[in-house]
């Protein structure tokens, strides 16, 4: 699969799918001509890569964690902590939303 149609599958641009490659998260082969080639399996990794990314984990955390995500055999105590540090971090930032919106409301109360 060329990279267009990986584009065109996962609606990832490619500026996003080279930048995946160079962290690591993303694998291709080049042909003679340079041009890179996906496996048909790029569509769903790219997918989980925007999935994780969408709930706010670093390219280097995803670079650590998919590989346990995609392969259970090497899923480690580790992982399970490095996923509660980012599920902590994620819910901080869902309580500081909620008093942001709580003030808000609040002033859209007081000024309408």
């Amino acid at each position: 699969m060329r990279i267009g149609d990986l584009v065109a599958a996962t609606g990832a641009s490619a500026r996003s799918l080279r930048y995946y490659e160079q962290q690591g998260l993303l694998v291709s082969e080049r042909t003679t001509g340079g041009q890179r080639r996906y496996p048909p399996s790029a569509v769903e990794r790219v997918r989980l890569i925007q999935s994780l990314l969408a709930a706010g984990l670093s390219s280097s955390t995803i670079h650590d964690v998919l590989p346990c995500i995609t392969e259970e055999a090497i899923r480690t105590p580790w992982l399970a902590e490095r996923l509660r540090g980012e599920l902590a971090r994620v819910e901080d930032q869902i309580s500081c939303l909620h008093r942001t919106r709580d003030i808000l409301a609040g002033l859209v109360r007081q000024y309408a």
